[in-house]
């Protein structure tokens, strides 16, 4: 692929506006020696104005979500391409989420331009497990955690019951919740349906990977052996 294009996939500005980049000088190698739209390079040896390239399509980034942080490309408010660097919003293929987080639920949330990996993760038949803590308006009543591992719980409007969850009492009104799925607005609902409201969400684990103390609205890309990691803890549906 030719670096113009290459660059350019990768956000920096439109393939007219990269060449415009290496006619200034802005596009080095390792040793600081000026590139042309021409010449062939390991990716990893292309610096932009003095910085490394941003990393190669196939990426999988994790992303601390805080709350009030919407998971769309476009909102009134803020979004989560707002805590990156602006031009992965524009790379291609396109970055996208990994599922979804509501704007009011915090915690780990993935985002990936493969597509193969991004599907991997959400199928069902992986059986990736995600953890949430909750805190609740109420107290709990006690037959909750019979209640989510039943695998008999219907929630309004749907069809079939839920998958069976495990349920961690922390104390009246925190919770940590395993899902082996992932329905709209999951954790909220089950406690809606028990007549509880959860007034504080937060997502502190999917499979096998957790935040390990990655701060708010803070994001790191994931090495091969941590996307791997994602399905090395996987729950039984």
């Amino acid at each position: 692929m030719k670096l113009v294009r290459l660059i350019a996939n990768l956000g920096y500005g439109s393939r007219k506006q990269v060449a415009l980049m290496f006619r200034e000088g802005r596009i080095t190698d390792l040793a600081g020696d000026v590139l042309y739209a021409d010449d062939q390079r390991d990716h990893a040896d292309i610096r932009v104005d003095g910085e490394p390239l941003d990393p190669a399509p196939g990426i999988c980034l994790m992303l601390n979500k805080p709350t009030g942080v919407t998971c769309s490309t476009r909102d009134v408010g803020r979004v989560v391409y707002d805590l990156l660097p602006a031009r992965f919003r524009a790379r291609d293929p396109v970055l996208s989420t990994v599922g979804r987080l509501d704007r009011d639920t915090s915690g780990l949330l993935l985002m990936t331009d493969d597509g193969a990996l991004l599907h991997r993760i959400i199928s069902p038949k992986s059986r990736v497990a995600k953890v949430y803590q909750a805190r609740l308006a109420a107290d709990l009543r006690g037959d909750e955690a019979a209640l989510f591992a039943s695998g008999t719980l219907m929630l309004e409007a749907e069809k079939t019951p839920l998958l069976p969850a495990e349920l961690e009492v922390l104390d009246a009104r925190q919770v940590r919740l395993t899902l082996h799925e992932g329905r709209y607005h999951q954790v909220r609902r089950m406690f809606a349906a028990l007549g509880n409201h959860v007034e504080a969400l937060h997502r502190i684990s999917v499979g096998g990977l957790a935040l390990a103390g990655l701060e708010h609205g803070c994001w790191r890309i994931l090495g091969c052996r941590e996307i791997e990691g994602i399905f090395a803890t996987q729950g039984s549906p």
